[in-house]
């Protein structure tokens, strides 16, 4: 792996550390992080007010040109939708209520960082 590799999954670590403690501070459960399947990766697996909640973490530093909830792309909504139908079939849980969220993190002007919480962010 190559010196830029390892600072862009050290940052995607860091980022979705981040998001994990907003997401506990907001009531939300934390199951599993960084979920690998045959449909892709999920960033992080909560319930929040007894929904099952697929987060994607995104991070974009100064000079971004696009924003961080922008930089989802149609492709990586599909592998997103493909992941979280993989997780809930391989834990059997196909009735279970759930969603896509999205949280975005950017570098704050007041506070260290600005984040934003866009639930239901991807649509099934």
């Amino acid at each position: 792996m190559d010196g830029t590799q390892k600072t862009r999954k050290s940052t995607g670590n860091h980022a979705e550390g981040v998001a994990a403690r907003y997401l506990i501070s907001r009531g939300v459960d934390i199951l599993e992080r960084n979920v690998f399947s045959r449909g892709g990766e999920i960033d992080l697996v909560g319930i929040d007010n007894g929904t099952l909640v697929f987060f994607e973490v995104r991070f974009r530093g100064h000079g971004s040109l696009a924003g961080a909830a922008e930089s989802i792309t149609p492709s990586k909504q599909k592998r997103l939708i493909r992941a979280a139908s993989f997780y809930l079939h391989r834990h059997g849980q196909w009735n279970t209520f759930s969603r896509i969220d999205v949280v975005a993190i950017a570098p704050g002007e007041r506070s260290k960082y600005r984040i934003q919480w866009i639930k239901n962010a991807i649509q099934v």
